[in-house]
């Protein structure tokens, strides 16, 4: 995956809009803070997501953080293998680590995101 192509929210997840269909996981530097994720909670396929609005919980052994979706839509795939076995998030957020697609609202896009540089500008700034 090119992390230039994705967009990213402050709250660390990264998306990524193709034709329609948004696919979002979260980032490497969630990963990183979060430490062992043990438990994620999806959203069931045909639930309808709205930009900002929580659409799950990703579960470690530090804490418990909602995630968010960056745009309007219905839910048409969530990574089901990640409820049994949510390690791919760890070892590979930006690939099999996804966690859902959403089928997108007309005219949605990813404007609001942060690009890869803002991103990592912002990230620096909450290190210090």
């Amino acid at each position: 995956m090119d992390l230039k192509k994705l967009r990213y929210a402050p709250t660390h997840e990264w998306a990524i809009l193709e034709g329609d269909t948004c696919t979002v996981g979260i980032t490497k530097y969630a990963v990183e803070q979060l430490t062992d994720v043990v438990y994620i909670e999806l959203p069931d396929v045909g639930d309808n997501v709205f930009a900002g609005d929580s659409f799950g919980e990703i579960e470690s052994v530090k804490a418990v953080s909602d995630l968010y979706s960056p745009v309007n839509g219905e839910i048409i795939a969530i990574n089901e293998p990640l409820i049994s076995d949510p390690s791919a998030i760890t070892k590979d957020p930006y690939g099999k680590g996804w966690m859902i697609k959403i089928k997108a609202e007309r005219g949605s896009n990813l404007n609001k995101m942060l690009s890869l540089e803002q991103y990592e500008k912002q990230i620096a700034s909450d290190n210090h």
